[in-house]
């Protein structure tokens, strides 16, 4: 179908919910996209840093033919071979003691999934989370969302009462504002969405402290950091720290539907039968997925290829920003979530619409700063041609 024509029946028949941009493309291969004239992308943004093996890897394209030819989806009134062997191996990459896992569909299902497990095991009634973080837009998880502009005009699906936002990186704002009626503290290791923000060791490490002094459990938001994306399987293991439970999602299935809550044997025990559960979460389609997800990264040595071409990306970036002072604000991040902070939204813009022009995608977040997200697959190669169309766009602002 002509773009024309899917941006007409779009804009007819679709939510007006998104803004997008004037693409739309056919198919995919490795870390490109092609439209339907056959132009071809080099992609940054994997789908919001979810394609974590790019576009159509013949292994997991495999799987997947493999797996719809013979069960799609039961429910979890039986048990699911697909399912115990995602979860399986979910427990050979999350630090001890953390073994037990619970699928749903999304990221923000998995941290609404955290809090309520947290609630219940404590019996506590508030949640701490983070100005500027993100844990999803669903009620609760957008309640967790410290960003005013995501909760205006919902305020009537968020129990305010229930929320404590404290400032990121300040350990002591989180010591004055924690209490013994904290069920859990949730807090991502770099928050992607405000445009690729670190939180410091120190400030990572003290956060564990406090929740273990206060009886808090400690939530890591891994939905956009985890599966590899730091060159780590997860951020909380590049911070050092190992939290009391962990969510995760987008890059964990490789594009398909799916959400997972990770927790120890003790915590996870308070979930019985009735307290919750889904429809679609943890079908068989997308925890064949998810295994095939786990394979491909440990036989590709994709973590060992995040880090090699993840820091030679990051002094590149660097190097540019000495080059343009005035341009480039900052340069943050790790691995293949890096961010590059410009000095006005309107000249992030217009380096985003530069790439496109020149078959290049990124990814703006918070306004100004252009998110860097690929496959984990993206090559040495794939960077330099990157850097040379990026430059370019610098340079001309």
């Amino acid at each position: 179908m002509e773009f024309d024509k899917v941006k007409e029946l779009s804009q007819r028949y679709l939510f007006p919910n998104y803004g997008r941009l004037d693409l739309a493309f056919e198919r995919g291969e490795g870390c490109y996209l092609y439209d339907d004239e056959g132009k071809q992308y080099l992609d940054t943004v994997a789908g919001i840093a979810v394609c974590s093996l790019g576009y159509s890897h013949p292994e997991w394209v495999k799987a997947m033919r493999d797996q719809v030819s013979h069960l799609v989806h039961v429910s979890n009134l039986y048990y699911i071979k697909e399912q115990a062997q995602l979860a399986q191996r979910i427990s050979t990459i999350t630090p001890e003691p953390i073994t037990r896992t619970l699928f749903c569909n999304s990221g923000a299902e998995a941290n609404e999934g955290a809090m309520k497990t947290a609630v219940r095991y404590t019996g506590r009634t508030k949640i701490m989370s983070a100005l500027n973080g993100f844990h999803g837009r669903t009620s609760a998880a957008m309640g967790a969302t410290g960003q005013k502009n995501i909760q205006n005009s919902f305020e009537a699906l968020i129990n305010k009462d229930a929320y404590v936002y404290y400032t990121f990186n300040d350990l002591e704002d989180v010591k004055a504002k924690m209490t013994k009626d904290t069920a859990a503290l949730i807090i991502e290791g770099i928050q992607g969405e405000s445009g690729v923000h670190s939180a410091t060791r120190e400030f990572f490490r003290g956060v564990r402290d406090l929740c273990t002094d206060n009886g808090t459990l400690m939530i890591v938001d891994e939905v956009q950091t985890g599966m590899g994306r730091t060159g780590q399987w997860w951020c909380c293991d590049a911070l050092g720290v190992i939290p009391d439970i962990m969510t995760t999602a987008k890059g964990l299935a490789a594009g398909m539907p799916i959400g997972a809550v990770m927790s120890t044997d003790e915590i996870a025990s308070v979930m019985t039968p009735g307290t919750h559960g889904t429809t679609f979460g943890g079908n068989p389609l997308v925890t064949a997925s998810g295994c095939a997800v786990i394979d491909i990264i440990n036989r590709e040595h994709l973590l060992e290829n995040v880090r090699t071409v993840g820091e030679a990306w990051t002094k590149d970036l660097k190097a540019l920003q000495a080059d343009f002072p005035n341009k480039i604000v900052d340069v943050r991040g790790m691995g293949f979530i890096q961010g590059v902070e410009i000095s006005t939204p309107e000249e992030a813009a217009s380096i985003r619409d530069y790439m496109i022009g020149h078959q290049v995608l990124v990814n703006l977040a918070h306004g100004k700063t252009v998110r860097l997200i690929p496959p984990l697959i993206f090559s040495m190669k794939q960077k330099d041609d990157f850097m040379k169309v990026f430059s370019e766009a610098v340079a001309l602002l």
